[in-house]
């Protein structure tokens, strides 16, 4: 089946359950005119349908090719590639001075998660474009970004990030590749990279690689890491392309999902160094590196959210024509769809709350950063930034953790149908895999949350948010709406569980860390499972009083995220807090 975008979802989500339009009237986005943001995500909802979503299959089925040293993409690749940077979709949040459209990181956000649900391996080479192009326009010299700065805002030279190799994954200060300082100012760069996403391709022709090398007198571990650009082909003064840089692919990777996507292994420096350009300052590489990879982690995120709606689409769209069985009470006649069963609509309403609540997470997160560069005052500024510094780690674990269990919920619903791949909803489920994993592990994200976002400024960031969210529900109860049922009573005890929980780890995050990361990853869940239920809760109060078509059916999704994933809460807060002994002491199991 195709794919839709649910603007109307979108919207709400954005508007109300993020904040973007209580940021807009506060004046904290300038002079943007929030009314055009459905006029942007309608045609981006049409993009996506008539151009990528038809490519996804295919672009499963053919996968990419290494001829030689370039790499051969799916049919249809490129023509799609060379529309979407014709119509402007990759200059959304670009800045006006270089070619951008100037449109706040929400917007772009949205228009992410329709990209990641319409073709995910699509939508991956302009992800890490963006994060490219958040380094060189805060990092950058001036000449690099006159020469790169509005071609990758155009879309015309896309970028990478480099950091991967065989003995450096997660720990990213064990990196070998070396930079040699030249005379002429640049650098020569030596070295091999793995699993560099859109490493080479054939949509362009030009590519901008971003990449993490070491001096010779550089500092161990990360203190010693500087960030190069290097591209492709290097370039002439008039602008013109040059001669081909020292940088070539020896080799794609052969993946669960993602086929679409090439995977590359990179040789730098084979002959006589790649000529790299120095970001940033020498040995400030990593601190120039999370500029990209916040907003990494951010679109990454978008993409859970994306995967899962696609799923949680082609699972309803099953469940409406599979007959099988017959309703309770019925006797006779033809079988009825699967979706008059319990059971099936449990598992889509799961779907569909799961993918809500992740798509505002992602979009609260998208907000907050918007507001921490465009306040006009220096406190709001900061405030903002602390926001989206602790809703990143949650945004893009609890969303991605999401998107794999949404798509495996997909192929429960299809049945057998849906272990056999001519549905499309084992792809889904096969590409979702991947997002847990780069861009920092979901581990390394609830490690993130506790000792680093958590532990700042003594807890204040989460004391600030859960006293929003305790209003929130303080609403909900004062609204004396039946069709909340239980919901008001389930948040309460999820806010209290998470407070409880914060409290516990702030206690022990430097007195005892391995208790603390012990709990991490459950935390981070716990948080997650409570901020989303708020958040569809106040969505639905907002839908309430804007008199929508249909409010209640945005109250019975809060009712049921509350009431069936937020009341989880109690019981991941005893994970967190008594479990700690027992993980910490699993060597005696699993080293026996």
């Amino acid at each position: 089946m195709t794919y839709r975008a649910p603007i109307n979802d979108i919207l709400l989500a954005l508007n109300h359950g993020a904040g973007l339009l209580d940021a807009v009237k506060a004046g904290h986005y300038g002079d943007f005119d929030g009314d055009i943001a459905p006029a942007v995500l309608e045609e981006a909802g049409r993009f996506a349908s008539d151009v990528l979503a038809p490519l996804n299959r295919i672009g499963d089925e053919h996968g990419i090719k290494l001829e030689g040293s370039s790499v051969i993409t799916a049919p249809g690749w490129p023509d799609a590639y060379k529309r979407w940077t014709e119509a402007g979709w990759n200059a959304v949040s670009g800045p006006e001075a270089f070619g951008g459209q100037g449109l706040p990181l929400a917007i772009n956000a949205a228009c992410t998660e329709i990209w990641s649900a319409s073709n995910i391996a699509f939508g991956l080479c302009p992800l890490l474009t963006l994060s490219a192009i958040e380094a060189l326009d805060a990092h950058g010299s001036a000449d690099l970004k006159t020469i790169y700065l509005g071609k990758l805002i155009s879309g015309e030279w896309p970028g990478t990030m480099q950091l991967t190799e065989p003995q450096a994954g997660s720990d990213v200060g064990a990196l070998r590749t070396r930079a040699e300082r030249a005379a002429d100012g640049t650098y020569r760069i030596k070295g091999t990279k793995i699993f560099i996403t859109y490493g080479d391709h054939d949509m362009s022709d030009n590519i901008v690689h971003f990449v993490l090398a070491r001096l010779p007198d550089a500092p161990p571990g990360t203190r010693g890491i500087s960030l190069f650009l290097i591209p492709k082909f290097l370039v002439n003064a008039d602008g013109s392309l040059g001669a081909r840089n020292d940088i070539h692919v020896s080799g794609i990777e052969h993946k669960l999902g993602m086929h679409a996507a090439p995977t590359c292994t990179m040789s730098i420096g084979d002959k006589d160094g790649a000529v790299g350009y120095l970001i940033g300052e020498e040995n400030r590489g990593m601190h120039c590196m999370f500029t990209m990879m916040n907003q990494a982690r951010l679109a990454v995120g978008l993409e859970g959210v994306g995967i899962a709606d696609r799923a949680y689409q082609q699972a309803l769209a099953f469940a409406q024509e599979r007959r099988q069985g017959r309703a309770i009470g019925k006797s006779g006649g033809e079988a009825d769809p699967i979706i008059v069963h319990p059971d099936v609509k449990r598992m889509l309403m799961q779907m569909r709350a799961l993918t809500a609540a992740a798509r505002t997470i992602c979009y609260a997160t998208a907000v907050a950063l918007d507001v921490s560069v465009r306040a006009k005052d220096e406190k709001t500024r900061a405030t903002a930034a602390a926001r989206g510094a602790l809703l990143t780690p949650i945004a893009k674990a609890f969303s991605t953790d999401i998107g794999n269990e949404v798509t495996s919920l997909g192929i429960q619903i299809h049945g057998g149908m849906g272990f056999i791949e001519e549905t499309g909803a084992a792809q889904h489920y096969r590409d979702a895999r991947i997002t847990p994993i780069y861009e920092g592990t979901n581990g390394i994200q609830s490690i993130d949350l506790v000792t680093r976002k958590l532990a700042a400024n003594d807890g204040e960031s989460v004391w600030a948010l859960l006293d929003e969210l305790n209003g929130v529900v303080s609403r909900v109860e004062a609204s004396n709406d039946p069709a909340f049922g239980t919901t008001g009573v389930k948040l309460r005890q999820a806010l209290g569980s998470l407070e409880r929980a914060s409290r516990w780890l702030l206690e022990r995050v430097t007195s005892a860390p391995n208790e603390a990361l012990a709990g991490a990853t459950p935390y981070l869940r716990l948080f997650g499972s409570a901020l989303g239920g708020c958040m569809l809760a106040n969505e639905a109060l907002a839908a309430r009083n804007l008199g929508e078509a249909d409010p209640q059916r945005y109250v019975t999704l809060a009712r049921f995220f509350a009431e069936n994933i937020s009341v989880q809460a109690p019981a991941l807060e005893k994970t967190v807090t008594d479990s700690a002994e027992a993980v910490n002491g699993a060597d005696a199991v699993l080293l026996a």
